[in-house]
């Protein structure tokens, strides 16, 4: 038989073991009595173990067919206790290390809660007034109990380090009379480290979801990115309830925030890139120096880096190398296009680097490019599986244009001249995979417009033949203006940076005839 209890406290300010409540019990939906609730409270750590003594009694008539008379029956069933643990008494939340465990120092540390500002709610306000309140409580002096450690509920707080069971531990009080609790209220928690803590200020943004019989309901969100989750690192929590509980003297609902906040250091990994030169030029190879330090307090595994490399430098998988402590390690490499990356198979001990060098060359190409190149590192945590990143670091290598920069360039076309001018007109289509052999051997062939260009010519003169064997069907066509044109070669001359044309016109070897 499911039972639901709904407790509204009358504490006594004895100072005795035991503390009466009035309750109302409802057995299901059939017996509905009210009756004494003796509480035992037995503590363990932050949890309040209770006794609850139970006990029922029914009362019923009936008559008696032989004696004709009507009788009345008095059961009086035996006391039970049972025992429950109840979490939500004296809620109470708690400071830790990025991996889930205690500081060792919390000298400095306070936590505060503010109003938000600015359209998006995530600026700080003005801090929140928080209703005063006093541990011991003292009955009728209009001051409500408070909970430890922060007995007066003051904003901000300030972290103690002892009593043990209080080391990192916080607690604030909202007022329902205030109408601090109501569903869409938001709050800014914020956590506030020493300031010559390795850790950075946590902010977290905090909103009243639902607020049913006592029950509140609200979400935590973090919105620099840090987890705040113990166990699985979650940077949002949605499913977070709280007890509102009466005071001792009055009729206020106070409501105890009690979420778990994480703290971990903003580098927990670092990446440097360094090159070997600052310059270089086509044809120059360039090697580049990537190191990783794990700079958290616990080892972590999957070390990863992804490096962009810049237009025109092409990447030689066969230099890497990498290593640890002066140690070599292997290094898993992974290509596509201009992306690189290292993966390490080992483990990263806390301060220690990994160290990978590789090299590229760099191509013509490479003077389109911004020769920047950047790279990234990840990695996870081994005792919270957290993944830290850092970078990018990036590396600028200018590039010169070396011998190239008093090259030119020779463009042409093969085309089918049907006027003998020797120029391309409309209606005259190109020829595609006609081959043009240099006087040095290149080979080039036409595009499917009858068009080729060829970079980075040195200075000087240039001859270009036309290889007929590739055109059947065609044959050089006259022309009637320029005598050097009806040869199969063509000679040009380049100046330095300059620009050229070497055009070949063909006409059909068999013409159709003329109709008069």
């Amino acid at each position: 038989m499911n039972i639901y209890w709904l407790i509204k406290n009358y504490l006594t300010s004895q100072g005795g073991c035991c503390k009466k409540l009035t309750a109302s019990i409802l057995l299901g939906s059939i017996l509905q009595a009210t009756t004494p609730v003796i509480v035992r409270g037995q503590e363990t750590g932050n949890v309040r173990r209770f006794d609850l003594v139970n006990q029922a009694a029914y009362t019923y008539s009936y008559t008696d067919p032989d004696a004709k008379s009507n009788s009345i029956i008095t059961i009086q069933g035996s006391s039970v206790p049972i025992q429950a643990n109840n979490e939500l008494v004296d809620p109470l939340g708690r400071i830790f290390g990025c991996g889930g465990t205690l500081l060792d120092d919390y000298t400095g540390f306070s936590v505060g809660v503010y109003e938000p500002l600015g359209a998006t709610g995530t600026e700080l306000g003005q801090l929140v007034s928080l209703t005063t309140t006093e541990v011991p409580d003292v009955p009728n002096n209009n001051v409500p109990a408070g909970l430890e450690p922060n007995s007066q509920n003051t904003n901000p707080y300030f972290i103690v380090n002892s009593p043990a069971n209080f080391k990192g531990v916080y607690n604030f009080l909202l007022d329902a009379n205030k109408g601090q609790i109501d569903v869409g209220k938001t709050y800014i928690f914020v956590v506030n480290p020493p300031a010559n803590s390795i850790f950075q200020e946590q902010r977290i943004k905090l909103e009243i979801l639902s607020n049913t019989n006592n029950i509140v309901r609200y979400r935590a969100t973090s919105l620099n990115g840090q987890p705040i989750s113990v166990t699985d690192n979650s940077t949002t929590i949605t499913s977070e309830e709280v007890l509102v509980n009466n005071a001792a003297t009055q009729s206020l609902s106070l409501l105890a925030l009690n979420f778990q906040a994480k703290l971990c250091q903003p580098n927990q990994l670092r990446i440097t890139k360094t090159g070997d030169r600052a310059t270089a030029e086509p044809g120059d190879t360039a090697i580049y120096r990537v190191s990783v330090k794990n700079t958290s307090e616990a080892a972590t595994k999957n070390v990863s880096v992804t490096d962009t490399l810049p237009i025109g430098f092409n990447f030689l998988p066969n230099s890497v190398r990498g290593e640890i402590d002066g140690q070599s390690v292997a290094i898993t490499t992974v290509r596509n296009g201009n992306t690189v990356t290292f993966t390490i198979p080992t483990n990263l001990n806390s301060n220690q680097t990994v160290n990978i060098a590789y090299a590229v060359q760099l191509t013509n190409d490479a003077q389109r490019g911004t020769g920047r190149n950047s790279a990234i590192a990840t990695s996870q945590r081994i005792d919270n599986n957290l993944t830290v990143t850092d970078g990018p670091a990036t590396h600028y290598l200018k590039v010169r244009p070396g011998i190239t920069s008093s090259c030119g360039i020779i463009i042409g076309r093969v085309f089918v001249d049907k006027n003998f001018d020797g120029e391309q007109q409309r209606g005259e289509p190109g020829i595609p995979n006609a081959v043009i052999y240099l006087e040095n051997g290149n080979r080039i062939i036409t595009d499917p417009n009858g068009l080729f260009s060829l970079a980075n010519v040195l200075p000087g003169a240039h001859t270009g033949v036309l290889d007929l064997s590739s055109l059947p069907g065609y044959t050089l066509a006259p022309n009637r203006k320029f005598n050097e044109r009806n040869s199969q070669s063509r000679l040009v001359r380049v100046e330095p940076g300059g620009m050229v044309r070497m055009n070949f016109a063909v006409t059909p070897t068999f013409q159709e005839e003329e109709t008069k």
